[in-house]
């Protein structure tokens, strides 16, 4: 009878040793903010990030006419409020509209990137409205007649043919810098240096911008500005981050809260995936989308980098509903894309790849490209 209240006295000590274990590490997942401080979001980017590295291509924005198509699908399989993962520019910002998640991070092995993000960030803060936004983004003067109702189409096609205002040039430039360093962001001379060569780029293009620095060299072919803009999902709905102003306005509010964060990170890199993980997993928090573009097909290239990348995508909270975007080369891989659409979005549940690697079934980028669907 002893031996037995005792086994039971050992038996209850463990259970409430168990239970006040459980709800202690309950209580020490902080739920995730609202927005950040202006020096927590400069401790991430500085924290988070790896050294800057080198890509063949400026990437000043995307070139997948194609990348709305995959909007409904994320919209039924993934739910508001998680984090999101991306590369690039401004593609993120129309599945970030679209999907609104709490906060996105943004991972591109350029620094460059990351300082056009900052570029963005103080535009979004200076304009009150998407003329207002275009106008600064290209240094031109608004045009009459444009208002909340004015259709992505009426919009740009009201700056075509507009040249560039010099004086707005300076104005603009010195804004964003004067915005930037009111955050005290410690950016350096040689950053906003950067800055100013990537504002260059979109002033001298304005709406015609494209892939391949619209008309500073390259083959053509790219979708500009405005029709990555102005392109639609299969149904004809358009997502994009200025068509219309309320999705203007989600995207602006985030930026305002510094809740889009630009890191300097290698997919492979032993740092920037790693310490997003880190972040999430002391908040308990889920990633709902990684935009991939179509990175994978660089990283395996090398034996190795692939494999670290996946190994870093291990390390991330997922649920069922996490999902990466794939963009794929629609001719090489057999995939067929409409009219201009050298490019298609695929979609892949990320637990599905991260199971596959660790069997052994990924040795190819094709093996992951017959995941994607």
């Amino acid at each position: 009878m002893t031996l037995r209240r005792s086994f039971l006295t050992l038996s209850i000590g463990i259970a409430l040793a168990l239970s006040v274990s459980v709800v202690s590490s309950l209580r020490t997942a902080e739920p995730l903010p609202g927005r950040f401080s202006d020096d927590t979001f400069w401790r991430m980017i500085t924290g988070f990030s790896e050294e800057g590295g080198y890509f063949r291509f400026e990437n000043f924005l995307s070139n997948e006419l194609a990348f709305q198509q995959v909007i409904p699908a994320l919209k039924d399989t993934t739910k508001p409020g998680g984090i999101y993962l991306g590369v690039g520019p401004e593609q993120n910002f129309t599945y970030i509209t679209a999907l609104q998640p709490k906060i996105a991070f943004i991972i591109d092995i350029r620094r460059q990137n990351m300082l056009e993000h900052m570029m963005y960030k103080a535009l979004f803060e200076l304009s009150n409205d998407r003329a207002d936004f275009l106008s600064r983004l290209y240094a031109r003067k608004r045009p009459g007649g444009l208002n909340a109702d004015s259709d992505p189409g009426i919009l740009f096609s009201s700056y075509q043919g507009a040249q560039p205002d010099r004086r707005l040039v300076q104005e603009n430039l010195s804004a964003i810098k004067n915005v930037l360093a009111n955050h005290k962001f410690g950016l350096s001379k040689e950053d906003f240096d950067s800055i100013e060569y990537v504002y260059h780029a979109f002033v001298e293009s304005g709406p015609d911008l494209d892939y391949t620095i619209g008309g500073f060299g390259g083959g053509g072919g790219s979708p500009t500005y405005e029709q990555l803009m102005t392109a639609t999902d299969k149904a004809g709905h358009n997502w994009s981050y200025l068509a219309g102003e309320a999705n203007y306005r989600v995207m602006r509010d985030m930026e305002m809260k510094n809740l889009i964060v630009p890191l300097v990170g290698d997919f492979a890199g032993p740092k920037a995936i790693r310490a997003v993980a880190d972040y999430l997993i002391q908040h308990d928090a889920k990633v709902t989308v990684f935009y991939l573009s179509n990175v994978e097909q660089y990283l395996f290239q090398d034996s190795s980098q692939w494999r670290r990348f996946y190994r870093n995508v291990q390390a991330l909270p997922l649920d069922a509903s996490s999902t990466f975007i794939r963009s794929v080369n629609s001719g090489a891989y057999g995939r067929i894309g409409g009219y201009g659409m050298r490019f298609q979005s695929l979609l892949s549940p990320m637990a599905d790849t991260v199971k596959a690697f660790d069997e052994g079934r990924i040795r190819y980028y094709n093996d992951v490209i017959r995941m994607s669907k």
